[in-house]
């Protein structure tokens, strides 16, 4: 990218790298409170970005953003985002023991089964909970992987946000304009028995599969279910959520793939069966589903 970044990028790239430089330095009880604080206080300004979260989150509930229980359950849901937040900052000096110990798997068994035979997944996840503790949890159980990232600005955001990932051990693709190069080579690395993790419920293409969502039309990527489909390994949807002070990840049944039909209506068919999954998954933990943007195709459209 060679456009300049603006002001603010330059103040959200300084604010991300004085994050990784201060917070491991400071008690964890301040840092967290400090982190709910400003939480608490971008909810009540009541901001684009809470009222979007607040009309997702009524989708999701079957009810009115103006509900009263809706507006209780952002504030849940911007204190999660926030921890999520405070956390990457706090995960380069966190003992990989604690990780582990504070880690609850659900349904692992199957997984590990997978793997131990050489075999590799698609692991799809929406975005919930701490993904990025999830990932150096997965890598502490021995299980490193290959992931795609949305390209951030300003530029050196990017390349900071990558370097924090690798160094939990994760290989970090970009996504970039080069969208079959990076398919090539996540197909290559599942071949050779890596797994691959993927953010599955945005679709940042506009070439996405349309699906039925908490009862409307949006578009999730196709990624998914054509690397499953491409290599023969399973698509796995991958729920992510907090417990307390720790952390829950929960592996949900391998994705069935349909014996009849054509490529493209196997891939829709795999692609709204992930949907029916997060579906499941974030009406469990609504508060720790993180979707502060546009999602629903309707939402998208200009209104006269």
């Amino acid at each position: 990218m060679n456009d300049k970044p603006s002001p603010q990028d330059r103040l959200v790239a300084a604010g991300f790298g004085a994050g990784w430089a201060v917070v491991p330095r400071l008690p964890e009880p301040l840092t967290a409170w400090a982190f709910r604080t400003a939480a608490d206080r971008l909810w009540k300004r009541r901001g684009k970005q809470v009222l979007r979260l607040e009309a997702n989150l009524a989708r999701v509930k079957g009810t009115s953003p103006d509900d009263p229980a809706i507006r209780e359950l952002s504030r849940a849901g911007m204190r999660s985002y926030f921890r999520y937040f405070h956390e990457v900052f706090r995960l380069p000096s966190m003992r990989p023991e604690e990780i582990l110990a504070r880690t609850h798997a659900h349904n692992a068994e199957r997984v590990y089964e997978i793997l131990g035979r050489g075999r590799a997944a698609v692991f799809a996840l929406p975005h919930m909970g701490n993904w990025d503790q999830a990932g150096a949890w997965f890598v502490q159980k021995g299980h490193p992987f290959t992931t795609v990232a949305e390209r951030l600005r300003p530029e050196s955001l990017f390349h900071r946000y990558t370097a924090f990932r690798e160094s939990l051990g994760m290989e970090v693709l970009p996504l970039t304009g080069g969208d079959n190069q990076v398919f090539a080579v996540l197909a290559q690395r599942l071949r050779a028995g890596r797994p691959v993790a993927l953010p599955a419920e945005r679709d940042l293409t506009a070439r996405g599969v349309e699906v039925k969502f908490f009862g409307a039309a949006t578009r999730m990527p196709a990624g998914p279910a054509m690397l499953a489909l491409h290599t023969g390994v399973p698509l796995i949807p991958t729920i992510l959520s907090f417990r307390g002070r720790d952390w829950t990840v929960r592996f949900c049944d391998e994705i069935p793939k349909p014996a009849e039909g054509t490529r493209q209506e196997k891939v829709a068919a795999l692609t709204q069966d992930l949907a029916t999954a997060f579906e499941k998954g974030i009406a469990e933990h609504p508060e720790d589903w993180h979707m502060l943007q546009r999602l629903w195709l309707e939402d998208l459209e200009p209104r006269g």
